[in-house]
């Protein structure tokens, strides 16, 4: 298995630290607001990540967070608490705001067959493991003190900037932006931040009342439950220049090392050539898809025209695409299930092989994809076909065991098992028994019509 390594900025050998076991943190949601599909591509790539380990027979010890407190408005230490923000935005407590918006975020999960760490971690209930992991830091002789923040020295690293390459002599203060003038480099970001009085998420701490910097909630809930050192650490892009730069710093401050071996991210989402924006009204949730006649899977099948490292362009028009593409998948694995030909096993080898291959090239979902497509379109129509898709669809999430055509959703159980038994019976040329299925289904009452997805009843 190849994975592209921004540490390193080269697609690599994957080659965890246990054999057995790929322990990996993913940057969670700052939960103010309903997650946008933006967003949601993200934990997309997780998701796809995660399947792809455990078909090639790893155990999982995975973590994401979830940031209900410390993240400013502005990822490099400015303006207010997005929590506060929110809380105000809706006249809520930011707590019961935070509760709120994560489990909507979960929700949204589960409509998209995500597959979730084995630990999801809030940042409000890790306040005294992010205290202890500053004060290590503080130990360690890497932060100093203004009148009202604790703030990391990147001046006393080997080297900031190892995922952006940065460099941390063209950010002494005063060299090129305005920024606070208590800070000694640009670059510094802010650990522990002293609340003031009428701010509402506060906690009593061993430099007062206080709330964490939103950077270091990552690195104190890694070490937490991952070690000091763990094998890939995943999220968006963006996270590159700063909250990843940063979550490095903090790392090396505290323990000396870098946490993650592997650092792997994903590339943005735009919306009709264009970045998303709520002042061009184009941050769409899962629930705007809905509305416009799109079921949250077949966002799933969008996603998978690109591969994760590269940008993919929204459009209602390929949003259609993906959706008659997510049913032909359905309707080529039923009728493959139906089917009752033979297939050579080295032909099932040889598709095994590939997708097998293609996944394992830094997961390579459009060359899987044509994989599946091959399977799909082939004439001969059989169980093995179908029983190999089921195997893959272990990698791609649609579920497709558990699909029931929309027309039968609410039928009785007995009535699908005389359709499934039907369908068999035509797919065999057996028409006596089909008639014989079909009188029956007429006595309890239902029209019976057939079309090339099997039999309807009504």
């Amino acid at each position: 298995m190849k994975i592209y390594n921004t540490l390193t900025r080269q697609k690599e050998e994957f080659k965890p630290i246990d054999e057995n076991e790929v322990r990996m943190y993913t940057c969670g949601p700052t939960v103010y607001y309903y997650a946008h599909i933006g967003n949601l591509r993200a934990y997309l790539f997780m998701d796809t990540l995660r399947r792809v380990l455990k078909y090639n027979g790893y155990k999982l010890k995975h973590v994401m967070n979830i940031t209900d407190v410390g993240h400013l408005v502005s990822d490099a230490d400015e303006g207010e608490d997005k929590m506060l923000k929110a809380a105000r935005r809706e006249n809520k407590d930011p707590f019961e705001i935070a509760n709120f918006y994560m489990n909507e975020f979960l929700k949204d999960l589960d409509k998209l067959n995500i597959d979730k760490p084995e630990i999801i971690a809030r940042a409000t209930e890790h306040i005294d493991v992010m205290e202890e992991y500053v004060k290590k830091i503080i130990e360690n002789g890497y932060t100093y003190e203004t009148e009202n923040t604790i703030y990391f020295d990147t001046s006393k690293l080997d080297k900031y900037g190892v995922l952006s390459n940065r460099n941390i002599e063209e950010q002494k203060a005063g060299a090129r932006v305005e920024f606070d003038e208590s800070k000694k480099n640009i670059s510094d970001f802010a650990l522990w931040i002293k609340a003031p009085e009428n701010h509402i998420m506060k906690w009593d701490t061993f430099w007062g009342k206080c709330y964490p910097g939103w950077h270091l909630e990552c690195s104190a809930m890694g070490y937490k439950y991952l070690g000091d050192n763990f094998d890939i650490h995943t999220g968006g892009i963006d996270h590159i220049p700063i909250h990843h730069e940063n979550e490095i710093a903090q790392s090396k401050g505290f323990s000396g090392k870098i946490p993650a071996n592997y650092w792997m991210h994903v590339n943005f989402l735009q919306v009709n050539g264009g970045k998303m924006s709520k002042s061009l009204n184009n941050l769409y949730t899962l629930e705007d898809l809905k509305e416009k006649g799109f079921e949250p899977l077949v966002y799933r099948m969008f996603n998978f025209n690109s591969t994760y490292r590269s940008s993919i362009n929204f459009t209602l028009e390929t949003m259609e695409a993906a959706k008659t593409a997510l049913e032909r998948l359905r309707e080529g694995y039923l009728k493959h299930k139906e089917g009752i030909e033979d297939v050579d096993t080295s032909i099932i080898e040889d598709l095994e092989k590939r997708f097998l291959e293609a996944i394992n090239d830094d997961l390579n979902m459009p060359i899987a994809m044509s994989v599946v497509w091959e399977i799909v379109k082939n004439p001969i129509k059989s169980k093995k076909f179908a029983k190999l898709i089921e195997k893959f669809d272990e990698v791609l999430g649609f579920d497709l065991k558990n699909y029931v055509p929309e027309q039968n959703k609410k039928l009785p159980d007995d009535v699908i098992e005389l359709i499934n038994k039907r369908n068999i019976a035509r797919q065999e040329k057996n028409w006596a028994e089909s008639d014989k299925i079909r009188d029956i289904l007429i006595e309890k009452g239902y029209n019976v019509k057939d079309s090339k997805e099997g039999t309807i009843v009504e």
